[in-house]
Order: structure tokens, then sequence, then C-alpha cells
């Protein structure tokens, strides 16, 4: 079975393929460039490179958000196409579960993170067990400093792992103190590998259906419907 993975959610783009347990080859750059324009010749080139031909992929594996809404949005649009095209399954997986797998080998908590501007956060939940990843409390959008708080009661250790999580270091160790662990360098961005492999059991989308999960509208859409006075 040979899945293709996608994530173009945030800074970071990564395509992956893997064949049943084998992960063939991985694509990852964390530049300040337009995914739009290099997303398609990076899965073309790792294609090549891994000799698969399109018609050969089994399936489909995107990062849905949250995140960057352009960047979510030009995932989903590309996944949605070449599972319509090739006619194979399509599954959308959190872009914060696929960022929570770096932390599998951490015994406690794993919270993965993505800045959401002014003092918010992109977040959820994440516990390894049995070498599943499990979901402790769902995504959401919320202030770093009252996440820290609501987990504070856990009495737990809890690693942060995201690119971001230096934004908001001081708001969660003053609640957290010393049960708040900052994941290494190393585990900042997510690997298109875990997203594939996290995937692989997930429920196959309605292709026509499945939109990103943006967990917050965006600014220009909330204004608007404040001025329709919805």
């Amino acid at each position: 079975m040979k899945v293709l993975a996608i994530d173009t959610s945030n800074f970071t783009l990564g395509v992956a393929l893997v064949d049943g347990n084998q992960v063939i080859g991985e694509y990852t750059t964390n530049l300040k460039k337009n995914h739009s324009v290099r997303v398609m010749p990076a899965i073309e080139t790792l294609l090549k490179d891994c000799d698969t031909a399109p018609k050969e992929l089994t399936k489909i594996v995107v990062a849905k958000g949250p995140g960057s809404y352009t960047g979510v949005r030009i995932g989903v649009t590309i996944a949605k196409t070449l599972a319509w095209t090739l006619q194979i399954p399509l599954s959308g997986v959190s872009s914060l579960e696929a960022l929570a797998a770096n932390g599998r080998h951490f015994n406690g908590l794993i919270s993965p993170l993505f800045d959401a501007r002014r003092g918010q956060i992109y977040t959820g939940l994440y516990e390894m067990d049995n070498n599943l990843l499990k979901t402790v409390m769902e995504d959401c959008n919320i202030l770093s400093s009252e996440w820290a708080k609501r987990l504070k009661g856990l009495d737990r250790p809890i690693l942060f792992v995201g690119q971001d999580a230096d934004i908001h270091r001081e708001a969660i160790t003053d609640s957290l103190g010393e049960s708040a662990v900052f994941a290494p360098i190393q585990s900042f961005n997510s690997r298109p590998s875990e997203l594939a492999f996290l995937g692989l059991n997930k429920t196959e989308e309605d292709i026509h259906k499945f939109v990103p999960n943006y967990i917050r509208m965006a600014e220009a859409e909330a204004k608007w419907l404040e001025q329709q006075g919805k």
C-alpha cells in the first residue's frame, strides 16, 4: 500500500511516500517560500526518485489544519485533486496530531502548538500509549496562558513541541514551572512520514465535502460576519 502524505499547513513543507511499514522517501523544507508553486514539483521529484508512478499510489493523506489558512487550503486542494484524479481514498489528519508524533518517546503528555497571534495558540493534548498516539484533549484555539492553567491540574510532565513554542515559553512556565518540558530543535517541525502512518487507518473522507479544519475563522471572515450582524 503506497501512501503519499502532504503537509503545507504551516511554514514547513513536507511530502512523504510510505509503502506498508517502510518509509520510501521523505522531503521537508523549512523555508519562507510560496507553497503553492513548490508542492507539486516536490511531489513529482519524490515520486520520480522513488521510481513510483502516480497510478501506483493507493491513498493520499493530508494535514487538514489548523495552521496557516492559505497553507492548509493549498495542501487540502492538491490532496483532493490527486485523490479524485487517481480515484483513490483520501484521509485528513490534524496538523497538531502529526506534530505531536515527534514526542513519541516522551514519558508524559504532549502539547503540540502553533502560534495563532495575540497570545493565542492552536494546540491539543496527546499521549503515546503502546506506540499509538491518543487524543487526551481536543485541538483548540486558546490563549497560551489559559492553556497552561488548564494543564496545571493534571500534575504530569508535559512536552511542548513546535517551532513557535519559545514565543509562549514564559506564559507556559509561569503556570507549569518544571512540569513544562520544551522539545529540542530537531523536533520542532512535523515529519510527513509520521503524517502518512497516522493517516493509514483514518476514516476515508468524502472528497467533495472534505474541507480544512481551521478551528477558528479567518479574521476577514469574522469581520464580515460581524458587519452582517451574524
